[in-house]
């Protein structure tokens, strides 16, 4: 089976199993397909921001990582990236892998709120700027 995104472009990807279940019964399991399609796609059913779709486990993860620097969210998910190897029962690897979206998407909008930051400081520095331009063009009138 081949899978689709931005990262494999035109060539597509393989999908590696998880289980020793043929592929059809490992991705006939709703939460097997779920995690597939999460997964694969870089993509979640629990929206971090509004916390919709999300467990109570979820929410908790989110709620203890939330006021963390997108350093220390860097480092939180390459720590659990280095875990991916490490056998584990099934429940344990889904966990994993929830974290890593939870935290995939909070660097997101850790940088994205950064990006902001610094548009509004470029946007200030702009209009102060103009402003004393402004003022310049307004005395030599007189």
């Amino acid at each position: 089976m081949r899978y689709f995104n931005k990262e494999t472009g035109i060539a597509g990807g393989t999908y590696q199993k998880k289980t020793n279940l043929p592929m059809c019964q490992e991705l006939g399991n709703e939460d097997n397909m779920i995690a597939y399609v999460e997964e694969y796609g870089k993509t979640s059913l629990c929206d971090v921001d509004s916390e919709e779709g999300c467990s109570e486990k979820e929410i908790g993860y989110i709620t203890k990582m939330r006021n963390k620097s997108g350093e220390d969210l860097t480092a939180a998910l390459e720590r659990l990236v280095s875990m991916e190897d490490w056998e584990m029962a099934e429940d344990l690897r889904k966990w994993l892998n929830q974290r890593k979206r939870i935290l995939n998407q909070m660097i997101v909008l850790t940088e994205s709120d950064d990006d902001v930051l610094d548009d509004d400081v470029l946007d200030d520095d702009v209009f102060d700027g103009d402003d004393e331009e402004d003022e310049d063009d307004e005395g030599s009138e007189l």
